[in-house]
């Protein structure tokens, strides 16, 4: 296993190591992690950025990536388990039924982030940076952290949730208490049967520039369809959910960035290219607040699920937003 850095064979100008992972405890090993870095970087550098993505997902965002960079970052992406460019054959695609798993390829990541950082002369604080599911991993673990593991924590300074998936959306029984135990009672006898509900193309459609879209990524590691939900997985994301519900403390400030509105659609249609079509956003409003005591939450007109990946206009406003909270929170 190669865990050095190399070209990352995906995207030109950046680079990639292998992070060693132990045991999987969903029996599906070997695995690993992947860290992605921007192959330049800053000279000492104000600091860096991780980043976390979510479902049906990898980093390919460069733009984010090119963002921070000017503003005097170093900017790092993290492939969990299965997923992008760790997601081998053997896998079943992102599944994990318990979503602590991933404090152990986090936790390896901020380490090589701080030490790298530090190594440049730079400042080893970090603002950790996620999208959707990311958006609910990543609070969970930064509470779990502040209290068994402060001096790791203390490297963190920040936390930008860009459309984090906060609540399961979809119609009001699929919340209730019920439903949530049988989909944790079928999670764990049977964790790897797909939930029986088809995922939309309308958002992959919307991005790949194959289709309507202005991006190209990777439609192995990122189907336009989505990878099919297992209720192993589902369990472990409602799980979550609960926890987040009953309040975290991150222990930093948070900014939650999120469309102004949903469009849920079985198909492409124009109106998906400026609203969510994935998460409501209406649930992300609602529990943005139990993420931490400092939370400052903005919805981005015309903002696409990934906010980053927004028509031109919306994509500006959210770059501003995350502009002005630094500069409100980090760089007075």
């Amino acid at each position: 296993m190669i865990t050095d850095w190399r070209p990352d064979e995906l995207l030109d100008g950046f680079e990639v190591r292998t992070i060693p992972l132990a045991a999987d405890p969903d029996g599906e090993d070997p695995i690993s992690a992947h860290l992605v870095r921007r192959g330049e970087s800053p000279a000492e550098p104000r600091g860096a950025v991780l980043y976390v993505h979510g479902f049906t997902d990898y980093f390919f965002q460069t733009g984010i990536a090119d963002y921070f960079h000017a503003r005097g970052y170093a900017f790092y992406a993290l492939d969990l388990r299965k997923c992008g460019r760790s997601l081998s054959p053997h896998h079943q695609p992102h599944y994990i039924t318990d979503l602590r798993y991933y404090d152990e390829e986090l936790n390896q990541a901020l380490d090589i982030v701080t030490d790298e950082v530090s190594a440049a002369g730079g400042s080893p604080r970090v603002i950790v940076a996620a999208h959707s599911t990311g958006g609910l991993v990543t609070p969970l673990w930064l509470d779990r952290m502040r209290t068994t593991d402060p001096e790791r924590h203390g490297h963190i300074v920040g936390l930008v949730l860009n459309s984090p998936w906060l609540d399961l959306q979809g119609e009001a029984v699929l919340r209730t208490a019920p439903v949530t135990k049988l989909i944790t009672a079928i999670g764990a006898i049977r964790g790897k049967q797909h939930v029986p509900r088809e995922l939309s193309e309308a958002y992959g459609h919307s991005l790949h520039s194959d289709s309507h879209g202005e991006w190209t990524y990777d439609l192995v590691r990122k189907p336009l369809g989505g990878f099919p939900v297992t209720f192993g997985w589902l369990a472990a994301v409602r799980a979550g959910q609960d926890a987040l519900h009953a309040g975290l403390n991150i222990g930093v400030p948070a900014l939650v960035l999120r469309s102004d509105k949903s469009h849920f659609a079985a198909a492409y249609r124009p109106a998906v290219d400026t609203a969510d079509c994935v998460l409501d956003v209406k649930q992300i409003a609602q529990w943005s607040g139990c993420i931490g005591e400092r939370v400052l939450a903005v919805a981005v007109p015309d903002a696409r699920h990934d906010v980053f990946l927004s028509i031109p206009a919306a994509r500006e406003q959210a770059y501003a937003e995350v502009d002005s909270w630094m500069e409100s929170e980090f760089e007075r």
